[in-house]
């Protein structure tokens, strides 16, 4: 589907849906084996702390690109004392066919975690991507608008990865340039032809980096447009960065120079710092509390855990349309701050998303209102039992 076609689709657009219908852990976390039935919508995980509610999610967000959603090593997320290293299995069921994934890691073997897709190895864990996208909030997702810039870019090319497959592999590049412009630098290299191609790809790359972040903006921002008002505020969303300015209405080739000129006017000012001071791995992510005309810094704890549903929402419904098929939702710990009310609208969207959504919390009672109609499991001490 167009971007086009995207902002002008209907706003009762139901995207078909891609669930996992089995989950396997072996050695995961404080699993030592675990194979779980699922069924599609909601999948409701209690327990109480530290049983191992996020542990199931944690696995299912390594079913996508990266470090899974607490960012962790390898090595962390292996059981305490097991050898083998760790195994994820899930069974994929969508409209594009059903799918076996598998993937993990060996101890003393090259490399970081392998993917298997029906029984063939992935070229990369972007292969993912072709067969279901999976997004998430957590906890320490909560200072997300208070928190240092990082985390903020972070947040945003994971929602852009979402659909788009190759910004992983950009970002990838740009950090790889960066790093050795950087070692030019610590070495005290002068070689200017060093310098020209490394920043030649250091232009490429970040450009095509931000033009990615500004039009997931633009597409977030038309989708705040198309959707009521609700229990979860809109955002304003901006960009600030010098790269991202550049952009406003010049076509990307001229930035890309534009950029490369810059670095190389800076390399001075670069080597005095010991690193490179200017290009998109310094952006920032802007956003308001659109009703309230009130920057979400300043918003209560409360009006910032629902302006962040509320982003993480409006992603959703956007992935959905521009990939035909519903993500997966792995939502930490969601009802913490919110009352009956705006509980009883979640699930109600989340329903009309159409998405397999797993949620967990500390009681069955924050959950009542989804009785008949999710999954219930009871999480204890790294096992789990069907409510």
């Amino acid at each position: 589907m167009t971007t086009q076609a995207i902002e002008a689709a209907a706003p009762d657009f139901r995207p078909a849906q891609v669930y996992v219908s089995k989950l396997t852990l072996t050695n995961f976390r404080n699993y030592s084996r675990l194979s779980l039935p699922l069924q599609p919508g909601a999948i409701v995980l209690t327990g109480e702390n530290g049983a191992g509610k996020t542990n199931l999610l944690e696995a299912v967000s390594f079913l996508s690109p990266g470090r899974g959603l607490r960012r962790a090593r390898h090595d962390e997320v292996v059981r305490q004392g097991a050898p083998d290293g760790f195994t994820i299995h899930a069974e994929i069921e969508g409209p594009f066919g059903d799918c076996s994934i598998g993937t993990g890691i060996v101890p003393g073997t090259e490399g970081g975690r392998r993917v298997r897709i029906n029984g063939e190895p992935a070229k990369n864990t972007d292969a993912l991507l072709e067969w279901l996208r999976v997004i998430w909030v957590t906890p320490s997702m909560d200072s997300l608008f208070t928190g240092p810039s990082s985390e903020r870019r972070r947040f945003l090319d994971r929602m852009v990865l979402a659909i788009d497959p190759a910004h992983g592999r950009r970002t990838l590049d740009y950090e790889k340039s960066m790093r050795a412009r950087n070692r030019l630098f610590a070495d005290d290299i002068r070689d200017d032809a060093w310098f020209d191609a490394i920043e030649t790809q250091m232009a490429e790359t970040g450009v095509a980096i931000a033009a990615a972040r500004v039009e997931m903006l633009r597409l977030l921002t038309s989708m705040f447009e198309r959707m009521p008002s609700g229990p979860f505020p809109k955002a304003e969303l901006a960009l600030s960065g010098f790269v991202e300015s550049c952009l406003e209405g010049r076509p990307a080739v001229e930035v890309e120079e534009e950029f490369r000129a810059r670095l190389m006017s800076e390399r001075n000012r670069d080597r005095a710092a010991g690193r490179t001071l200017e290009g998109p791995h310094l952006s920032d992510m802007l956003v308001w509390h659109k009703p309230k005309t009130m920057p979400a810094a300043n918003c209560s704890t409360g009006e910032q855990k629902a302006l962040l549903l509320g982003l993480v929402l409006a992603h959703a419904r956007l992935t959905s349309e521009l990939s035909g098929s519903a993500p997966i939702l792995l939502l930490d710990e969601i009802s913490a701050h919110f009352d009956a009310d705006r509980r009883a609208a979640l699930f109600e969207i989340l329903e009309e998303l159409n998405c397999q959504a797993f949620m967990t919390g500390t009681e069955p009672l924050l959950f009542s209102s989804l009785a008949g109609k999710a999954q219930f499991f009871r999480v204890s001490a790294g096992t789990i039992q069907e409510a």
